[in-house]
């Protein structure tokens, strides 16, 4: 799942960011510090945590643009003042988190955000589109299998091809657009969670017979967004 936490306090910024870490690790978060930032960003993010005061662009502001394009982003507002709480329904804020934030309380939110987002995102099969040097591909999340760094290239592990798909694109946009249900279990390597089969201390193994490197360093991590991504709602292609 990709989150953006948007504010022009670092130290918030940070405060945000390790909640988030302490309830998914292995959730994809991006910070900003305005609002020019957060619309620059390529990503399609699913929570974007927005604080309302910034300089330049405020946050009402910013959400107005959002909901031009991206009608199902959950956003939720940050701030120190009450009296905002109007403005944010004007852009249909999910919620209103007050500063200074309580950790119980962001966790609460957070947790019925996640669910949200995972209602709207299942509202449309989820689709990529992979552009190679001759062709287009528009691929079903759920029929990718892995993806390798092979220099500047990458390779795409698909269920229903025979070919392996090869792009130009970087490894971080590609785990930027996949979002929820992918995880980095090794620089090289990117794996859809739902096409584990079993893993080990170093390896990952797939539906299809095939294994990917697991980093050990990252193996309580990869251990714990797995559980995470089966305990809430991870749907199994195996």
């Amino acid at each position: 799942m990709n989150i953006a936490v948007v504010d022009d306090e670092e130290a918030i910024r940070e405060q945000i960011g390790g909640f988030i870490k302490k309830r998914n690790p292995g959730f994809n978060i991006s910070d900003f510090a305005t609002g020019e930032e957060l619309l620059a960003a390529d990503t399609e993010f699913d929570i974007i945590f927005l604080d309302i005061q910034m300089k330049g662009m405020g946050g009402i502001e910013a959400a107005k643009t959002i909901r031009q394009s991206n009608a199902d982003r959950v956003i939720i507002f940050i701030t120190g003042i009450k009296e905002h709480v109007f403005e944010a329904f004007d852009v249909s804020a999910f919620h209103y988190l007050l500063k200074p934030i309580a950790e119980q309380k962001f966790m609460e939110v957070l947790d019925r955000a996640i669910e949200e987002a995972g209602k709207r995102k299942g509202q449309k099969e989820r689709q990529i589109f992979i552009k190679t040097k001759n062709q287009g591909y528009t691929l079903k999340l759920n029929s990718i299998l892995y993806i390798e760094n092979r220099g500047k290239k990458v390779e795409i592990h698909t269920t229903d091809m025979e070919d392996i798909i090869e792009t130009y694109a970087g490894m971080e946009e590609l785990e930027g657009q996949l979002g929820d249900g992918f995880y980095r279990c090794h620089r090289g390597y990117l794996v859809n969670m739902a096409h584990i089969v079993k893993y080990d201390i170093d390896s990952i193994f797939l539906s299809n017979g095939e294994k990917v490197y697991l980093t050990r360093k990252k193996h309580n991590e990869f251990v714990k967004a797995y559980m995470w991504y089966l305990r809430n709602g991870g749907a199994s292609c195996v």
